[in-house]
């Protein structure tokens, strides 16, 4: 079998997406053929949040975004310091079964 060569790939950031979309809280399901990450921003005082973004995966891009962000946080503490985590959560009880229920493929 042939290797495949290494083909530039042209990524576009359009300015809306640059901007970027602020979040304190991911929620992550799965089922047999997806991962889903549901972006949430929780302002303090508000009961009611709402998901500013959902990302779905496959399984296995799922572990190389898993693989690349433990790499970045290994990364990022090398060169900033440990990043700690608090004891105390101040995060709401948030139910599974939020939105339409539970994933489905």
């Amino acid at each position: 079998m042939e290797a495949i060569p290494n083909k530039e790939i042209n990524i576009e950031l359009p300015d809306d997406v640059a901007q970027g979309c602020y979040s304190n809280l991911a929620i992550i399901t799965h089922s047999s053929s997806e991962f889903i990450f549901d972006f949430i921003r929780m302002m303090p005082g508000v009961p009611k949040a709402k998901v500013q973004n959902r990302i779905i995966m496959t399984p296995e891009h799922a572990k190389r975004f898993f693989n690349a962000l433990q790499d970045n946080i290994r990364k990022y503490e090398e060169h900033f310091g440990k990043i700690n985590l608090s004891g105390t959560s101040s995060m709401p009880n948030i139910p599974l079964n939020f939105g339409d229920g539970t994933p489905q493929a």
